[in-house]
Parts: C-alpha cells; structure tokens; sequence
C-alpha cells in the first residue's frame, strides 16, 4: 500500500492585514521572467560566499542536542516538510503499528521518505537519513481495509541516528537527533536579498502556472523565517519526489533556497514557453474555426443552388487521394498545384471539366498496385493444354519465362524484364486465343488492343491536355482497366499499322515495348512517368514484313504454322464442337461427329491454315441440325441423323467449296509439281511449260510476281547454259519460244522457291522428258545450279501429302526444319533433299518415250 499526498494550501497563512493587491497582468508577466535572467548570474558568487558563511556558522553552533526515539514511518513517494500539514492514508503492517505507537504516547513520529520505491517495505538503507519530525492532529479509520486515515503536521527536521527494526509488523524505532535552525542575524543582506528573490520568483510562478492566489502569495511576504519560507514555498511548488527529498534532506538553509530559487526559475521559463504555444495553437484554432464557418456557408449556398459537391470538398477529396499515392517530391507538388488550380475555377468553367477528367485519370490509376502471380509450372501446363491442343513451342516459351519469374522471386531479384513476345502465323491458328489462356495461367488480367488501322502516334501515347477532347493514349487506358500494374496486353495485328501526317505509331510503340525505356513510359496527357516494366505484352502478326525492323528486333519472334489435318481434327473434337453445341443449345452427345464427317468439312468446306473457317462451318451444322429437328412435325416425320457422317454434310453445308489440286495419274512433259506458301497454309502449285518454234523468246503468264520472274528467267539461263551437258542441241534451244504459265491467273504468285520447279519443268519441255507425277519440289535457283533453302516447309510438305505426293525434293540446307514437321506427314512422304539442280534432274524426270529427241 503506499502513502498518497494531500497538503494543505497557504490560505491559512494569510490574514486580514495582508497586502490583497492583484497579480500582475501576463504582459508584465513577460517583462518578469526576462529580468531572472540578471539573477542567475549571481547565483555562483552568491554559492562559494555561502561555503565560508557555512564553515562559520559550524564554529558559531551549539553543542550537540540530545538524542531521542520515536516510532518511524516510512513514507512511499511522499515527503512531508517541517511547518507543513498533510493528510495521507496508512495501511502497511508496519506503518500502522508505528502510528498506533505513536497515538499511544505523546503522538509524535518521524516521517521519513522511501529512497527506493521498489521495495514493498525498506530496510534501514532505503530509508532517508533525515526525516521530519511530525504530530499527528487527527486519526479516521478507513472502513472495510486495515487501513488508517491521518493528518499531521511537520514540526521539525531530525537526523536519524540509529534504525532499529521491531519486526515486519511492528515496524521501525529510531534514534533521532534535533537540527535546529541556525540564527539568522539581523544585518545578513545576502540571506534577505535571497529571501526576497525566493518570493518574487513564487510570485511570478503562480501568476505563469496559475496555480495558487492572490492571499497565497501575499501571506508568504509576513514570514520572516528562510526555513519556514522554504519549506512553504515547496509545498505549493510542483517539485518531482527526488526534488522534494532534496530540500528535505539538505541541512543548509542557503542552499536550500538557492536550489529551490533556480528550480522555481526553471519552471517559470518552461510555463512560458507552453504559454506562447497554447498562444500560437488558439490562433491557429481561431483561423480553423474561421474557415470551417465560411466553408459551413458555401456548403449551405451549395446546397441551395444544388451541387452535389463543392469546389473546396472536392479538392479536399483529390488531396487525401493524393497522400495515399506514392508519388515523389515532384510529382507530388505538380498535382497538388493541378488541384489548387481547380479549386479556384468556377464550377461551370470548361477547364474545370478538363481537369477534373485529369485528376480522376490520375488516382484511378493503379500506381504500383500488382496483382499476385500463378507460378506453379505444374498448373499452368495443364491449363495451356486444355485450352489448346498443339503449340507446343510457344507453350514451353511461356513456361520457361514463368520458371525464371519463380526463379527470381524466390531470390527476391527485381531486375528480370518481362519479355515482348510477337506470336507470327497466318490466321485462325489461336494467336489471339493463346494470349488470353498465358493470362489466365498467370492470373492477370487480360486487356485486348487492336492496332489494325491505327495511323494516329496519339493512339498510343495520347493527345496533349491543350486541345479539345483529349484523351490518354490506349496503354494508359488498358492499364486503368486492367486495375493493376502487371496485365498481359495483346497488341493484336501489329503488322497492320499505318502511319500518315499524324504521326508514326510504331514509331511510339518503340519505347513501350523496349523492356530498358518503359520502366518511365510518359503519355502526353498523363504527363507523369508511368513504370510499364511489369506489363506482360504479347504481339500478333500475320507476316513480318510489314513491321518495321527497330520494332521488329525489340520482340521476340514465335512463329505458328498452320495445322495439319489431324490437327484440325483433333481441335474439332475437343475444342470446337464441344464449344459449338454450347453456343447452339444442344445438350452433350445431342449430335455427334464422325473422323470421316470432320475430315470432309476440313477438305471440301474450308482453305486455311488456321480452324476459324472449320469453327463457322461446325456452327452452321449445328443450327442447321437443330432447324430440323425443331420443324419435324407428327410421330411419321423423320428425325434427323444423331450421328453424322461425310455423306450427311451436303444436307447440311450444301455442295463442296473447295477442291485441292491432286497429282495427275501420269507423267507429263513440261509439267512439274511445285509447292507454294501461303496465308492459309501450304499449297502445291502446277507449272506448265510449253517450247515452240521461234526465235528464243521467253513468256511468262499467270500473274507472276517480279521475284518468280527473275527466277524463271534464271531456271531458263541455266538449262540453255547447260544444254549440252544436258544432251540438248544447241541450235534448238536458241530458236524455240518457251511459254511458262502458272494457272489459276487470277491469283498474284511471287516468291523465289520455285526456281527448281521452273527448271525441271523447262528441261522436260526442251528435252521431251516428262516429270515423274508423285514428285513435288520447292527450292530457290542460282544462276550456277546452286538450290537454297526455303521457308515454310512445314506447310508445303502438309499441301504436298494432302495432293497424293509421294517423293518431295527440298533444299540440303532445310534438313534441320524437318523436326517441324509432323510424324504423320513424314512417314507418307519419301523426303529427298538436294543440293543442286542436277540432282533434281536425276529424281524428277523420267525416260524420254521412245522415237523421242
């Protein structure tokens, strides 16, 4: 239990003599505290005087008064001073039996402050050595506890000579001697001048503090005596409980007001300083509470005139938004300006609109705000598998980047780009579809941006803020709704960009899609740099020639062939009937597909390299199954086939749409089986050749480009150049016409991959040989006879065993795109690959017939 203070005021000290004059105003106040300031000086002289008055007066002392015994009472963070009365509670064991002693003699006892409060009850050591001397005057016991209430008062301070301990419960005896106040003589000056400073200074503390009054302060100026003075000032004085000890335990009375003086001083600058605070904080709050009344009547006026929100709330608005954001310094004070700005137009100011569009672009935005990544390898396989069938470069491509990313964050290595890749095939082949399903892998979010058209550099990065209905450009739109900072956005028909007055736009794209210049991608409307380093961005192309080379090289190029036949097939039946039936409103197993029925819509209703084509006509069959069915009327009509079959397509598509060229049944002279590439896939591809008599013309026909002219042209130099070793006369060569045609005319053909089918064919026109039908080649000629290689061979060996072929000559230098190709097609075809013109020669071209030059 612990001893709690409660002293008395001064009031009883005054009387009705005393000078009731007022404080002083806190102007003068000011004036006070400044002049202690010359006080202090004095303070050190004032100190080593004090050291000889002190060694004097120990010569001038009495002899030693007697020792006497009282009960003491330890008191816990309480100090109680000679000529001071204070109340407090008792309830230790010992405590109480000391004060019971005490009331049942002459109701003294020593009061002597607990030096370590730590301790539940001190021992002799933790006891204050000088303790006060002190008369209890009146005793109340505490109801319910064993506790005591009581009041005393200080008589005197003692010296403790000796502690003795009775016991835990019956608390402590001691030995005390009596410290008598030292006489003050009449002319010590600098005791009086101490004396007078000591009650000005308590003067100005209670008019700082307010702590304390007028009849207080007044009755301190009737005391005479330093020590009454001293310790009357201390109990009015807030002093920390070390402090009071101090001026409990110290003997001497010139130090004892000294350090009470400057303690008092202390105090009165520090009130000084909260006052000039508490000044400066009040008007601060006056001009709060000004402006919170005029923005409480434009509020009002708002209201009236029905605005849903003030200009000053919504500027309020965008600058707690703004807090929120992790701009920089200088971000930061450009859009608190943009906001300050705003505030200060009129509502229906048109650059209000256009600011306000700004500003709500800005914190829609998502500024660092990722989402969190799929990175489980095993996961996004599977997810990629069953979304589509084949492709398996680019799949493991994307695995490959989702192990480094997981690679990286393990290590906690923010330095790894996400790459650009560009998806390059012809259409239908699920460029598009297969970005969405990398997104769905990766649990971002997907944004689709077409590029096919767009001639605008605005497009891309936005128009300036100084014309009328300006816009960010599209990445900055795609970001804001996409809501994070890392989405996968598919810039789709990249290759179809136009570029006109306005500007390049693939001239913009250079610096969003280069991983080293986007981490500061700026929009001309944002006009802040906005980090895109995290954006995943995947291109589609149809070709690569139209792109231009700066943009090309800052891509990685994936290229998707076309699919085979059962590639397609295996789509159908996984992916796209299933999808169709859906869509249509059939139930599962409601209608089904035959291989053969799949095989035929592929051959004969669809020409492409992609499965959009078979996607439309898998539909059509649907509905078409379905109007049937529906329409069937009465128990006799017959239901339409559950189960379809090739023969059953004509019913449903109508007559075939396509017919794919087939190898002739026989061979022929001067025509050869070429192979061609196209946009839907590999084609074969008939050049005919015909020689008559002329004078060595060369004419060429079917639409031909200037490259498969110059081949042609080459292919002609190169057999008349050869003829002999060839066995062809001279002399005929050089007076016969040669007529090269490529038919379906209609149709533009260019590309230098034919230059050995040419050949072969113009050598079997001029020599009579025909060439071998289930023999197809493709292969660029030299002038010299030299066969380079060629692209798409993938497809052209897909075309060349669809047409029946049975023997394929290709460039040497193309063997390693065999792997390319799929099984399926390499095992019907016997694969010959060649290096020169001669060894075509050997494996195209049959005997002459008999009676034949």
């Amino acid at each position: 239990m612990t001893e709690q203070d409660q002293p008395n005021s001064l009031s009883e000290f005054s009387n009705d003599d005393q000078d009731n004059g007022a404080l002083p105003e806190p102007e003068e106040a000011n004036v006070l505290i400044s002049d202690q300031v010359q006080v202090q000086d004095d303070y050190k002289t004032i100190e080593q005087e004090m050291k000889q008055e002190d060694s004097l007066r120990q010569a001038r002392e009495d002899p030693a008064p007697p020792v006497e015994k009282a009960p003491l009472l330890p008191l816990y963070e309480l100090v109680v001073l000679p000529a001071m009365s204070s109340s407090f509670e008792v309830a230790r064991p010992g405590s109480v039996a000391a004060l019971k002693e005490a009331m049942a003699s002459d109701l003294t006892l020593l009061l002597a402050p607990q030096l370590d409060l730590s301790a539940d009850w001190p021992v002799p050591d933790q006891i204050a050595p000088i303790a006060c001397l002190a008369k209890v005057t009146e005793l109340l016991e505490v109801k319910n506890r064993p506790a005591y209430r009581v009041k005393v008062e200080g008589l005197s301070r003692v010296k403790l000579t000796d502690i003795r301990e009775a016991g835990a419960e019956a608390g402590y005896k001691a030995l005390y001697q009596r410290l008598t106040a030292q006489a003050e003589p009449e002319p010590d000056l600098k005791l009086e001048a101490l004396r007078r400073n000591l009650t000005d200074a308590f003067r100005q503390y209670v008019m700082v503090t307010g702590r304390g009054s007028v009849e207080v302060v007044n009755s301190l100026r009737q005391i005479k005596s330093g020590d009454k003075l001293t310790d009357l000032i201390c109990s009015n004085v807030d002093l920390s409980y070390s402090d009071q000890i101090d001026q409990l335990t110290e003997v001497s009375l010139l130090k004892r007001m000294l350090k009470l003086l400057q303690k008092l001083q202390t105090e009165i600058a520090v009130a000084g300083m909260q006052h000039d605070i508490e000044e400066k904080v009040k008007q601060k709050l006056d001009q709060y509470q000004r402006e919170y009344y005029l923005r409480e009547q434009l509020k009002v006026i708002h209201d009236e005139l029905g605005d849903e929100e003030s200009s000053e709330e919504e500027s309020q608005r965008y600058l707690d938004q703004l807090k929120k954001m992790p701009f920089d310094a200088k971000d930061r004070d450009y859009l608190e300006k943009e906001i300050h700005r705003l505030a200060k137009y009129p509502p229906n100011f048109p650059e209000a609109a256009v600011s306000r569009s700004y500003l709500d672009l800005v914190f829609e935005l998502p500024w660092g705000h990722c989402s969190k990544d799929k990175l489980n390898l095993a996961a996004c396989r599977r997810q990629l598998d069953r979304d589509h069938y084949g492709l398996q470069t680019i799949k493991e491509r994307i695995l490959e980047y989702l192990a480094v990313m997981k690679r990286q964050k393990s290590m906690k290595d923010e330095t790894y780009k996400a790459p650009i890749l560009c998806l390059v095939g012809p259409p239908g082949v699920g460029k598009t579809s297969i970005a969405q399903s990398i997104a769905t892998a990766l649990g971002r979010s997907y944004i689709r941006m077409s590029l096919g058209g767009v001639k605008d550099e605005a497009e891309i990065r936005g128009h300036r803020r100084t014309y009328i209905g300006a816009m960010p450009g599209r990445i900055i739109q795609a970001i804001k709704r996409a809501g994070t900072d890392n989405p996968l956005i598919l810039m789709d028909e990249i290759d179809k960009l136009g570029s006109d007055y306005r500007g390049d736009p693939a001239s913009a794209l250079l610096e969003v899609l280069d991983p080293e210049q986007n981490r500061s991608f700026r929009d001309h409307y944002l006009e802040l740099n906005y980090d895109l380093s995290q954006v995943l961005f995947v291109t589609t192309a149809n070709t690569t020639e139209t792109i231009p080379d700066a943009l090309l090289d800052r891509m990685e190029l994936i290229e998707l062939s076309g699919y085979t036949e059962e590639e397609k097939t295996e789509i159908a039946r996984l992916h796209l009937w299933p999808k169709q039936q859906k869509l249509n409103g059939l139930a599962a197993g409601e209608l089904r597909l035959s291989k053969t029925a799949i095989h035929g819509i592929i051959e004969d209703y669809t020409r492409e390299a992609g499965v959009r084509q078979l996607e439309q006509q898998l539909a059509r069959i649907a509905r078409r199954w379905l109007l049937k069915k529906e329409e069937k009327s009465g128990p006799s009509a017959a239901a339409p086939n559950k189960l379809l079959q090739r023969r059953d397509l004509t019913r449903y598509l109508g007559k075939s749409r396509y017919h794919y060229d087939l190898v002739d049944t026989k061979d022929l002279v001067g025509l050869a089986n070429g192979l061609a590439w196209t946009v839907n896939g590999g084609d074969m591809l008939n050049i005919e050749v015909s020689a008559v008599k002329g004078s060595g013309k060369l004419q060429l026909t079917g639409q031909l480009g200037d490259v498969m002219q110059e081949s042609a042209k080459v292919a002609l130099s190169y057999v008349r150049g050869h003829a002999a070793e060839l066995g062809l006369d001279t002399s005929y060569c050089e007076k016969t016409d040669i007529h090269i045609h490529v038919p379906e005319g209609a149709i533009p053909k260019d590309g230098p991959s034919a230059g050995i089918t040419l050949a072969v064919a113009a050598l079997s026109a001029l020599s009579g040989r025909p060439v071998k039908h289930q023999v197809a080649m493709t292969g660029e000629l030299t002038i010299r006879g030299r066969v380079l290689p060629i692209g798409g061979l993938k497809e052209k060996m897909i075309a060349a065993q669809r047409a029946g072929v049975k023997t394929v000559l290709f460039p040497r230098q193309n063997e390693a795109d065999l792997d390319d190709i799929p099984a399926s097609v390499k095992d019907k075809l016997q694969l010959c690959p060649i290096n020169d013109a001669q060894e075509a020669f050997a494996l195209a071209l049959a005997a002459a017939p008999a009676g034949n030059s």
